[in-house]
C-alpha cells in the first residue's frame, strides 16, 4: 500500500530526509523523498550547512490524517531543515485527531538545525505532535518548536505536542504541553500560558556547553534559559501572538549558537 492512503481514517504522508557527510566538508543526500501530502525540496544553502525545505502539498492536516518526517544527519552531515509555510492544523470530517511524527537523528559530528515555521491550531481541530530526537556524543542539534492558539481573534483547536531529546542514550528532555478544549485545567492559567496565544520551545545541543554551560536566566517578559542535564539548554516562551514569540525565539538562538 502506497503511504499516500486516502480512507476513512485520513490521509497518511511521510517524507524521509538522510544527509551524510562527503569527507571534504560538503552534505550529500541519499534518500530525499516526500510522499503524500509531504513533499521534500533542496534548496540553496548557506554557509557550510545543506538546506533542505518541506512544502505541504495539501492544506491540513486534517482530522484523521497522520504526517511523519524521519530526518537523519548522519555522521559529519551539516544540515538545515525548514518549511515553506505555517502549519495549520484544521477541522476534517473524520472525528479522530490527526497526528503529527518527527523523527530525528544525528550522528557523530554531525549538526542539524530544525526549523519549521510555526503551527497553528484552528477552531474545532485536534491534532497530536510528537517530536523524538536521537543524538550521538559528538551530535549538535537546533530544534525550534512554535504553536499558536488559534487565527486572529478565533478559540484555538486541541493541541497536545511532546518533545524528547536523548543523547548517547540519556534523556535530556521529555516534556508535553496540552492546550485547547478539553486538555487539563489550567492550561492557560498564570502557571501556563497566562492567557498567552503563542508558545515556543528552544532546544540546543552543543558538546562545548560541557566546558562552558549557559546560566539559568529570564529572557525578558515570558521567555526563560533552563541547562538541561547534558550539554544542552532549553528555551520556553510564551507571547501574545506568532510575530512576538518568533522574535524572542530567534533573538535567543542568536546568543547561543
Amino acid at each position: 500500500m502506497s503511504a499516500h492512503t486516502v480512507a476513512t481514517s485520513g490521509v497518511r504522508g511521510i517524507a524521509r530526509i538522510s544527509a551524510r557527510g562527503d569527507g571534504r566538508g560538503g552534505t550529500v543526500f541519499p534518500v530525499l523523498d516526500g510522499e503524500g501530502p509531504l513533499a521534500v525540496r533542496r534548496t540553496r544553502s548557506a554557509g557550510t550547512r545543506a538546506h533542505v525545505t518541506l512544502v505541504g502539498a495539501m492544506s491540513g492536516p486534517l482530522g484523521g490524517d497522520h504526517l511523519t518526517v524521519e530526518a537523519a544527519a548522519h555522521d559529519g552531515a551539516r544540515l538545515h531543515i525548514g518549511s515553506a509555510a505555517a502549519t495549520l492544523a484544521l477541522p476534517g470530517q473524520s472525528k479522530e485527531a490527526a497526528r503529527y511524527d518527527v523523527r530525528i537523528t544525528v550522528g557523530e559530528d554531525a549538526e542539524l538545525y530544525w526549523l519549521p515555521e510555526q503551527l497553528i491550531s484552528v477552531r474545532d481541530s485536534e491534532l497530536r505532535v510528537t517530536t523524538r530526537a536521537e543524538l550521538t556524543g559528538s551530535a549538535r542539534l537546533v530544534l525550534r518548536e512554535e504553536q499558536v492558539l488559534g487565527r486572529t481573534g478565533e478559540e484555538p483547536g486541541r493541541l497536545t505536542s511532546r518533545l524528547t531529546v536523548r543523547r548517547a542514550g540519556r534523556l535530556l528532555l521529555d516534556q508535553e504541553l496540552a492546550c485547547g478544549p478539553g486538555a487539563p485545567g489550567g492550561w492557560d492559567g498564570p502557571a501556563v500560558l497566562a492567557g498567552h496565544r503563542a508558545v515556543g520551545q528552544l532546544v540546543v545541543v552543543r558538546p562545548e556547553f560541557e566546558r562552558n554551560m549557559p546560566e539559568p536566566t529570564l529572557l525578558g517578559e515570558g521567555a526563560a534559559l533552563t541547562p538541561l542535564a547534558g550539554p544542552a539548554v532549553l528555551v520556553t516562551a510564551v507571547a501574545p501572538d506568532a510575530l512576538r514569540i518568533r522574535r524572542t525565539l530567534d533573538e535567543a538562538l542568536r546568543t547561543l549558537t
